[in-house]
């Protein structure tokens, strides 16, 4: 299942949700794909994506949770990365990236 939480973390002056999935991570790069999410936007465990992405996302039958129940979904899937093993260690540093922190 693919699930999205509120777009509420600012960045670049716009707000983000993050996009995960709960089964495995073909199917979360598929959907990805289907709202024309690059690959190489893929954060170890996650997408984000703006406001309106998030919209079409649920259009296209993602599930809105919570960041609380995303994270803990994320992590019973066996899918959350730990946060130095999500992204490339040479690409810039995503200040909106999925967190423990963001879900409290």
């Amino acid at each position: 299942m693919i699930l999205v939480d509120e777009a509420i973390w600012p960045w670049r002056g716009r707000r983000w949700a993050h996009l995960v999935s709960d089964a495995d991570l073909d199917e979360l790069h598929d959907f990805a794909a289907r709202l024309g999410i690059p690959r190489r936007a893929f954060q170890g465990d996650h997408y984000d994506v703006p406001t309106e992405g998030r919209a079409r996302a649920l259009e296209l039958g993602a599930v809105p949770v919570g960041a609380r129940e995303l994270v803990r979904r994320l992590r019973a899937a066996g899918l959350r990365r730990p946060h130095h093993a999500r992204s490339d260690p040479h690409a810039p540093s995503d200040p909106h990236a999925l967190s423990d922190s963001h879900a409290g």
